[in-house]
């Protein structure tokens, strides 16, 4: 006999509220075929933490958060703006997340434009959002991960991903290294001096 239940899962209608419809459609006009447009990107497709078992409490800060939308080259798909809708909130102060949120952008080097939550947007005063956004990355450094010392190794015999490990015994006893996610079906590893 087959199973006519159901899932429990239905189709989120509207995929975006209101202000976000709006905003959509005035940056649509706004940069044409210049950007694509993604809406609600995660973080964590955005960004990722390099050496995330030395950094796991850093996963918490941006697991399950995204940016309303993202424009990226149309082209290559790389991320060039993102955008948050504002809410608004008591004067002179802001969010954790919010804060937590452009710091991150911030630091990548990446401009995140904060748009006041509204039902109609003018394209014209969103460009000086634009603007401000770009100033304020314009004096920081960007952090593009170096990959020769920011970033986890991959296996060098199988290419996966390592983790950082501690050898319990031996000569090597307490000294770390980077062993592959696989192990033990996969035995590369990779010494830390």
């Amino acid at each position: 006999m087959a199973n006519t239940e159901r899932l429990p899962y239905r189709l989120r209608e509207p995929f975006l509220a209101t202000t976000e419809l709006a905003l959509f459609r005035a940056l649509q006009q706004m940069v044409g075929a210049r950007y694509l447009i993604c809406p609600k990107v995660a973080l964590n497709d955005i960004f990722y933490i390099v050496r995330p078992n030395e950094n796991v409490h850093f996963f918490n800060k941006f697991f399950r958060k995204h940016v309303d939308f993202l424009l990226c080259d149309p082209q290559t798909l790389t991320p060039a703006f993102g955008i948050e809708i504002v809410r608004p909130i008591s004067k002179n102060e802001t969010r954790e997340s919010d804060k937590f949120i452009e710091e991150l952008f911030i630091d990548a080097g990446l401009p995140l434009v904060h748009v006041p939550s509204s039902q109609t947007y003018d394209p014209s005063d969103i460009v000086s959002l634009f603007q401000l956004a770009v100033t304020k990355i314009g004096g920081t450094v960007s952090l593009r991960i170096d990959s020769t010392s920011d970033s986890v190794p991959l296996c060098p015999v199988c290419g996966k991903m390592m983790v950082l490990r501690i050898n319990r015994d031996g000569a090597r006893s307490g000294k770390k290294y980077y062993g592959c996610m696989d192990s033990p079906r996969c035995a590369g590893l990779v010494p830390i001096d």
